[in-house]
């Protein structure tokens, strides 16, 4: 199967994921400063998740050109990750508009965390569909970035509820730890 439309497909849906998120940026009433303090947590919210797609976007492109084949289980697996990703736009909102309450943060982390599963899982799956000498395992390691990334995605869902501040936090800390695209497949590929 070419990978050329896995990673088109892919693309579309990312770049509609961010146009919905733009969408929910409403107009304020008013032309002052004072108007635009209401929009000020959603646009918080849309700039971290619009960092967030754009590093999924980024590592996606790499990680299929690390692919030297598609195959039914990387399709699903795929598939998997971008209806993780398809839920961004919603809890974005849901953070923003409600100022970072606790349960929305805590859902906000939590499709961050099962997005993060869901590149793990497509990782995986195209390790195992290149066999015991895959050049992606090879390239990933120990995937420290990775693991790192559940982690605290992880810790930050319970905290959500007791620190809502720290939680945002740590999915800041996750955005800086990725946002310097991930070279390893890169070097390992020229």
């Amino acid at each position: 199967m070419n990978k050329t439309r896995l990673e088109a497909f892919s693309d579309g849906v990312i770049a509609i994921l961010i146009t919905i998120m733009v969408l929910e940026l409403r107009i304020p009433e008013g032309a002052d400063w004072d108007a635009l303090q209401p929009i000020v947590p959603v646009f918080i919210t849309y700039i971290l998740s619009f960092v967030v797609l754009g590093i999924y976007w980024n590592n996606h492109h790499h990680l299929i050109h690390a692919a030297d084949r598609v195959t039914g289980g990387i399709l699903w697996a795929n598939l998997h990750l971008l209806f993780w990703l398809s839920l961004i736009p919603f809890a974005t909102g849901w953070m923003g508009r409600n100022s970072f309450a606790p349960l929305p943060t805590a859902v906000y982390g939590g499709v961050l965390l099962m997005a993060a599963i869901g590149y793990t899982i497509l990782e995986r799956t195209i390790i195992t569909a290149q066999g015991e000498h895959s050049r992606l395992k090879e390239a990933l390691g120990s995937d420290v970035k990775g693991y790192a990334s559940l982690l605290m995605y992880a810790a930050a869902i319970p905290l959500a509820f007791t620190n809502r501040w720290l939680a945002y936090a740590l999915y800041v800390a996750v955005v800086l730890i990725w946002f310097v695209p991930d070279r390893r497949i890169e070097r390992r590929l020229s």
